[in-house]
């Protein structure tokens, strides 16, 4: 099947399967490996992306679905000179990850999160993180940085 779909402010034509998850679409057919293949069944949070800047679990969704939606990866968080997202230079400044599998996944719900509500309090960031799983127990620094990028956004 043919489609175009649209990632990180590019249009891309697809030709693949109608069922083929947009995890693999992404991975393997555009090369864009920020979001990982953690459970396959949606219950990890590892290949997290956003969608019309929603969170997203693209081994769940068929990329044939998302025509005409903005699908946005970890790659396609930084500014066209380069420069890092909020979320991402908090993360890497709280050294938020151990073995960092998790990372991708726990940074774009983080940014769909803070989209959502700029302001949250510790317990509301574990609660909305709740569904990403983190094997390595890097939770602490994940919400240090995710409170971290809120103050750096409020700005």
């Amino acid at each position: 099947m043919a489609f175009t779909l649209n990632v990180n402010g590019r249009a891309h034509a697809i030709d693949a399967e109608e069922d083929t998850p947009l995890l693999y679409v992404l991975r393997d057919e555009l090369g864009l490996n920020g979001a990982k293949y953690g459970c396959g069944v949606g219950q990890c949070g590892a290949c997290t992306v956003l969608c019309d800047g929603k969170s997203l679990r693209s081994c769940l969704v068929p990329a044939s679905a998302l025509g005409g939606r903005e699908v946005a990866t970890l790659e396609g968080l930084k500014a066209p000179d380069g420069t890092l997202h909020p979320v991402q230079r908090a993360f890497l400044t709280e050294q938020a990850g151990q073995c960092a599998y998790c990372i991708p996944g726990m940074v774009m719900a983080a940014v769909a999160l803070l989209r959502e509500k700029p302001r949250l309090t510790e317990a509301e960031i574990r609660s909305a993180l709740d569904a990403n799983l983190c094997r390595c127990g890097s939770h602490n620094r994940i919400v240090r940085a995710i409170q971290r990028a809120a103050e750096e956004l409020a700005r």
